[in-house]
């Protein structure tokens, strides 16, 4: 894996100045410390800074094909380059190296912009086609690579992480108002928002193509229509295709000329991905896992049984509080974004340990849960819509109780609690966002320790109404399920968990994850099921669980689901680290001008107190935490004054004018 930068004066025949390529890719080094280079050609500049993990010795960046009219700065893996290899071999085309790189060239050649439904993979990356002065843009389907740009004046400027556009002179650095106001109500801002005014992230399953305009297009999005029924595909066919569908995208995303290890969560998610991983490879598969001192959010239990079963060289790691205060200043400057829970910082650490090991590439299980509607809110959802039929019943809503049994404030909830919490907007059942009301709402609730001052200059504004667009045109047909799956997918996965606990918090310590699950054939494959083989009753991710039964132990094929989560906010607050109180200072609060002082003050003291703290109090203290550093490092300062490399790896410079 391997970060990307560059800048294309598209409305002027202005050079690029090498000091901004070199101080982009300084600022991303962290993402590709193995090597880098750089391509100036009139009006443009290129980079790349490479995580070497295919074809070590000749894949090296920029590259450029046999006419020396394309050259292509890329960060990703193609999983499928071994075949795509072969296709354009039997089309005449010849190879110099046996890296994936060259084969998005040529097969960007072969096909322009259709290329793309060709890759089965994760990547981000920029092709520019010299006597047309093109630049082409583009991002994997599901968001798994970032990649972040903005325009000015008749340039527009890219890079995979926002950082290295701030290092830009022309680059404003302020932080978006209503960005804010929808990351504390959906988790993040809205694709293609950014937390920062002007700098945009390219959607998912996207592409940029820039001559004299710039104009984005949509390649892929998720389809949850015409779903087979029951009738139509068999559970017995349909687990033995998803098993066979998973176990391919295991082995592809085993490809690499570097050593493979995976995370092992103790959910069924990882442990059905490193099982699949052993019956490729069954000697020396090493595994690791991140355990809590707090048996409240630990799972080492689940971890260890399931790496002796499955006979891996396992190394589990355990992460305090007080580890979590120390490090959630790096998880923050690696993730940019503000978050709403600690849980980010553990995999930061993991990560940290991982490279450690001299280990690059981790598999995990990342998007189970969305494709097979693992979590709790499509439970959740489910009942909502059956208490909504006989609203008054006193029974209906303690199925509720069954959902999260690891929260204390839901162990032993009587009706009255469970109506009051549970029933906000109950009846609105017909609402295409039936399913993430609850949740929105509750989240929302951050937003009431805003200054009266933001609040005046943003105005009146509904979030909702930001994502009135965002539903496919025929959603009107899906089932209550898939339009749950839908949004899931389309804000939560791409804008937060590939985001701030994905790809940030790996590539942060210079490693790449790889998520089979998120294999685009997977995905269409699943988003085609019958309801019922995803979620059976209130059973989640059916067809997983039966089909990995007596591969794996029963005790995490039959576990209920428990959310990953992390030590929040007690040692936050009592921690020595000084960032907490440096950033968390009234003068500090009053200066960046976002937040209500007294009502932060109020919250600190009640959450110092220990006593009838809600989740929104400690989402809320971790939303201002990370809102005010946030503000610190890339508003007031340059993320770089707080962390940056120099560009001492450097391989290629090539001039082209």
């Amino acid at each position: 894996m391997c970060g990307i930068a560059g800048i294309l004066n598209y409305k002027s025949t202005l050079n690029v100045n090498e000091d901004s390529i070199s101080s982009m890719l300084s600022s991303i080094y962290h993402r590709g410390p193995d090597e880098s280079g750089m391509y100036f050609g009139k009006g443009i500049g290129l980079g790349n800074v490479r995580l070497s993990i295919i074809d070590l010795e000749t894949g090296k960046q920029p590259m450029i094909d046999e006419s020396g009219n394309y050259i292509i700065v890329y960060n990703g893996e193609i999983y499928n380059y071994i075949e795509l290899r072969e296709l354009l071999l039997k089309k005449g085309y010849s190879f110099t190296t046996t890296s994936d790189t060259e084969v998005v060239l040529k097969m960007f050649l072969e096909f322009g912009q259709k290329c793309l439904s060709h890759f089965n993979g994760q990547f981000a990356f920029a092709i520019w086609n010299k006597k047309k002065a093109e630049l082409f843009l583009a991002r994997d389907r599901v968001g798994i690579r970032p990649l972040f740009y903005t325009e000015k004046n008749g340039s527009l400027a890219f890079c995979s992480e926002i950082k290295g556009l701030f290092e830009l002179p022309f680059v404003d650095r302020k932080l978006s108002q209503k960005s804010l106001i929808q990351t504390f109500t959906f988790w993040t801002p809205i694709a293609p928002a950014t937390p920062f005014e002007n700098i945009y992230e390219l959607p998912p399953g996207h592409f940029i193509f820039v001559n004299e305009k710039v104009k984005i297009t949509k390649y892929w999005d998720y389809d949850f229509s015409n779903k087979k029924s029951v009738s139509e595909i068999s559970f017995k066919s349909a687990s033995d295709e998803f098993y066979n569908l998973l176990l391919d995208s295991v082995k592809l995303r085993l490809r690499a000329d570097v050593k493979v290890a995976a995370y092992l969560s103790g959910g069924i998610d990882s442990t059905a991905t490193t099982y699949l991983i052993k019956q490729i490879f069954p000697e020396n598969v090493d595994t690791y896992s991140i355990g809590f001192n707090d048996k409240t959010f630990d799972e080492s239990g689940y971890q260890n049984e399931a790496a002796r079963y499955l006979k891996t060289n396992h190394i589990g790691i355990s992460c305090s509080a007080e580890d979590i205060a120390a490090n959630f200043i790096d998880t923050i400057w690696s993730g940019e974004y503000p978050i709403l829970r600690t849980a980010p910082t553990p995999l930061y650490l993991l990560s940290k340990r991982v490279r450690q090991d001299k280990i690059k590439v981790v598999i995990t299980g990342e998007g189970a849960d969305e494709m097979l509607a693992g979590y709790n809110i499509f439970k959740e959802s489910k009942i909502r819509r059956f208490w909504a039929k006989q609203p008054d019943s006193r029974l209906r809503p303690l199925l509720l109780t069954k959902l999260y049994p690891y929260l204390p404030a839901f162990k032993n909830s009587n009706v009255n609690l469970l109506k009051l919490f549970f029933g906000y907007k109950l009846n609105e059942v017909n609402n295409p966002f039936y399913s993430h009301l609850l949740r929105w709402h509750n989240t929302s609730r951050i937003n009431s320790y805003l200054s009266e001052e933001f609040i005046s200059s943003v105005g009146e504004h509904n979030p909702l109404d930001d994502i009135s667009d965002l539903l496919p045109g025929n959603y009107e047909k899906w089932s209550d399920l898939a339009l749950a799956q839908y949004l899931e997918a389309k804000i939560f996965m791409s804008g937060y968990l590939l985001s701030s606990q994905g790809d940030r918090m790996a590539m942060g310590n210079s490693v790449e994850g790889r998520y089979p699950f998120l294999d685009h054939r997977l995905i269409e494959f699943a988003s085609k099921l019958p309801d019922e083989y995803k979620l059976n009753g209130l059973t989640e991710k059916y067809i997983l669980k039966k089909t990995m039964a007596g591969k794996i132990p029963d005790s995490i094929v039959s576990r209920s689901k428990q959310a990953y989560r992390a030590p929040i906010s007690v040692e936050i607050i009592k921690g020595k680290s000084s960032h907490f109180h440096n950033y968390m200072s009234p003068d500090n609060i009053n200066d960046a001008g976002i937040f209500n002082n007294s009502k932060v003050e109020k919250l600190i003291q009640k959450l110092k107190t220990g006593k009838n703290i809600s989740e929104v109090d400690n989402m809320a203290l971790i939303a201002i935490f990370s809102t005010q550093i946030i503000d610190g490092i890339f508003v007031k300062d340059k993320p770089s004054s707080y962390k940056n490399h120099k560009l001492d790896n450097l391989k290629t410079i090539i001039k082209d004018f």
